[in-house]
């Protein structure tokens, strides 16, 4: 059982690695025995340095996601480094809070580009290259939202809402190419996106009631699910969007 899982000479780009989430899976998917090529704005550095303790090889690359110009230089590194990708984790995202009548053009923008059309452009430039091998993982992260519209959160819902279906429609045509594509939705996650949330009490408390497990979600959690999803365990799994979230759906 544990071949099923095991990513040993498997290569995976995380984008929005430095931390919360993307650290989280990173970290499952080297464990699991992946190397691990880091992207983000602002360096991966503590996160390398805990891939690399396990004897697995990084690359650090410092890129702004909000357009999809750094995407042609990710790819170049990245193949010239370990010569293919199998995985591609887009986690990379930003949120903006703004009630609906007062959201402007350039938050709602801003937003859609890094998480809805950076997202489907990476998944192609990364999908030409498993095409020729015929093999690949792509997991997409999506949202609660893409299933619930949010407070204050337009954008955010929307765009999340958007990699959920782009995720099925990419599985729909690239699995004739040996490709699955599938989508994280994570709910409720102590992350630098929901600070604001957990630091007002009123908030916070009226989250966690709906929470069967009580709790907020950690990077931990997310382990788990990216291996599966990055390994032969899900092969036959495409075009799904697996929540995360302690329960919240099902209350």
């Amino acid at each position: 059982m544990n071949t099923l899982f095991d990513l040993s000479g498997k290569t995976a780009i995380v984008t929005g690695g430095s931390t919360g989430l993307g650290a989280g899976m990173a970290v499952g998917l080297a464990e699991a025995g992946a190397d691990i090529v880091l992207v983000d704005r602002t360096g991966c550095s503590e996160t390398a340095k805990q891939i690399e303790s396990m004897g697995r090889k990084t690359i650090n690359i410092v890129a702004d996601l909000s357009t999809i110009t750094p995407i042609d230089m990710i790819m170049q590194r990245t193949l010239q480094e370990f010569g293919k990708v199998d995985i591609l984790v887009n986690n990379a995202g930003i949120i903006r809070r703004t009630p609906a009548i007062d959201f402007s053009e350039k938050d709602w923008d801003e937003v859609m580009a890094i998480n809805s059309k950076t997202v489907f452009f990476f998944c192609q430039a990364v999908g030409r290259d498993m095409m020729k091998r015929k093999y690949g993982k792509i997991i997409n992260i999506s949202s609660l939202l893409a299933f619930q519209g949010g407070i204050l959160v337009p954008s955010y819902a929307a765009s999340k809402a958007a990699v959920a279906q782009m995720t099925k429609a990419l599985a729909n045509e690239w699995a004739p190419h040996g490709i699955t594509i599938n989508a994280i939705a994570p709910g409720y996650m102590a992350t630098n996106n929901t600070k604001p949330l957990r630091d007002d009490p009123v908030r916070s408390k009226s989250i966690l009631d709906r929470i069967p497990a009580g709790r907020w979600g950690l990077p931990d959690d997310l382990k788990g699910v990216a291996v599966f999803l990055a390994s032969h365990a899900s092969d036959y799994v495409n075009g799904h969007v697996l929540v995360v979230d302690g329960g919240w759906m099902a209350r």
